[in-house]
């Protein structure tokens, strides 16, 4: 299993309670995920973070399994056919064959480019609420800009925590909330995270915090003080804030560079705007003992992480031949059941905080490659004079050749590739291994293969 989240850790638990032996990657020191980092070092601790956060305290009690080894700080870099898992851990690289592999790595942080977004003090709202968990470092002094749930989550957990955001501010529109309407008698079925949501806002509004709707054209610029100066539109005027931190989120996409290395088929979710693994029902992929499930085979959440997780184990117990197919879909019911209604307001959720488009086709001043320094206008003069692809942008620019292989500017060069087209998303590069940094002292040294751990 590749990766300890809701996904991981559910597929972990129902995998070896059916008799199978696993081995678990993952490359943070406790199991848990973005969304239950740190979760089990917390009970009774930052309340502020609230009771879902909490609960995920039993997914991590669940992996004490004598058929579970969990692997803390190991990066998977290699993904080949067999199928046989790479990964480095402590300075040192392993190999290890097995009978299935289960890749559960989650979700990224949509990159959202904007001037200044490369500024010190300008910062993704999850790396900020990451840190709330880890090492209790509460954002002060901090305006919320973006869209999506998770904004007015991260605010009234800051509310909560006693150092209220000095403001959100939103790129939905009424127009958007209106178009999401179609969707909420589906939505209705995961009624409780509707009624969850509401609650948030609920929440910010009696807390006073200001409130900017269908804004646009942000920039961000240094103060001479370290503090930044953040200026947008929202609603036909011009607004001005100050603020010590601008955490920023425009929702979460697949995060795919394994399953792209490994060969997996993938499909454009329109809805979501973003490339995602095929699979069926059970998460099986067209790669020969390849699994995927969570946020990493399509957004869905926490809830729907674990479920689908334990559907991908449910499967695997079969195919190895645990129990029977029949039996399979009797166990599989529960999970099915909490699978639907957890899916049930992503249409709705969509509709209601899509991307902007600024942030796919941003300003000609604005960096792409963060890691390279690449502008937006760099992009479009390459792609007038010819270029028609990753590889070619690659080629000329070296965007996407940085520490982060792309994962921070693939989204928003798809975006520019795609400017002026209708329905015809650009393919992502196939991710080639390795897919994480790796010291070439590591690769010298590398172990053979290890005894197959299923």
């Amino acid at each position: 299993v590749i990766g300890a989240g809701p996904a991981g850790m559910s597929a972990a638990a129902v995998a070896a309670q059916g008799g199978l032996r696993v081995l678990m990657l993952d490359e943070q020191p406790r199991p848990g995920g973005q969304i239950y980092r740190n979760v089990a070092q917390n009970r009774g601790q930052r309340g502020y973070l609230g009771k879902a956060y909490a609960a995920g305290a039993e997914l991590v009690d669940a992996l004490d399994h004598l058929r579970i080894t969990f692997e803390a700080g190991a990066t998977v870099w290699r993904l080949d056919k067999g199928p046989q898992v790479t990964w480095s851990q402590g300075g040192l690289s392993r190999t290890t064959p097995a009978t299935h592999v289960l890749l559960a790595t989650g979700a990224q942080e949509r990159p959202a480019p904007f001037p200044g977004w490369t500024l010190p003090g300008v910062m993704p709202a999850g790396a900020a609420q990451i840190l709330m968990k880890t090492a209790g470092m509460l954002p002060k002094h901090a305006v919320l800009a973006g869209s999506g749930p998770l904004l007015y989550l991260i605010a009234a957990q800051m509310i909560d925590a006693d150092c209220p955001p000095q403001a959100l501010v939103e790129t939905q529109s009424s127009h958007d909330m209106l178009s999401a309407l179609r969707h909420l008698p589906h939505a209705l079925f995961g009624a409780p995270t509707l009624l969850k949501g509401l609650s948030l806002i609920t929440k910010i509004r009696a807390a006073g915090v200001p409130r900017y709707t269908a804004a646009s054209d942000f920039c961000a610029t240094a103060k001479t003080n370290g503090d930044i100066a953040f200026s947008f539109r929202a609603k036909g005027r011009d607004e001005f804030l100050t603020c010590g931190l601008l955490l920023t989120h425009q929702g979460v996409i697949p995060g795919t560079h394994i399953t792209r290395a490994a060969g997996i088929a993938h499909e454009w979710n329109a809805a979501q705007g973003a490339f995602q693994p095929k699979h069926d029902l059970w998460g099986a992929t067209d790669q020969p003992g390849l699994h995927v499930a969570g946020d990493g085979a399509g957004i869905g959440g926490a809830e729907a992480a674990a479920a689908a997780g334990e559907l991908a184990a449910l499967n695997i117990l079969s195919q190895s031949r645990h129990f029977s197919t029949d039996n399979r879909n009797q166990r599989a019911a529960r999970a099915r059941a909490t699978l639907f209604r957890a899916r049930a307001i992503r249409p709705f959720l969509d509709a209601a905080y899509p991307p902007p488009a600024e942030i796919l086709t941003p300003s000609d001043e604005t960096i792409v490659c963060r890691c390279e320094e690449v502008s937006a206008g760099a992009i479009r003069q390459a792609i007038g004079e010819g270029a028609q692809g990753h590889r070619q942008i690659k080629t000329s620019l070296r965007c996407g050749m940085g520490p982060c292989q792309g994962r921070m500017c693939d989204a928003t060069l798809r975006g520019l590739l795609n400017e002026g087209r209708v329905n015809r998303p650009i393919s992502p590069p196939r991710a080639r291994s390795p897919i994480k940094p790796i010291a070439l002292g590591e690769l010298a040294v590398l172990s053979p293969p290890q005894e197959d751990p299923a």
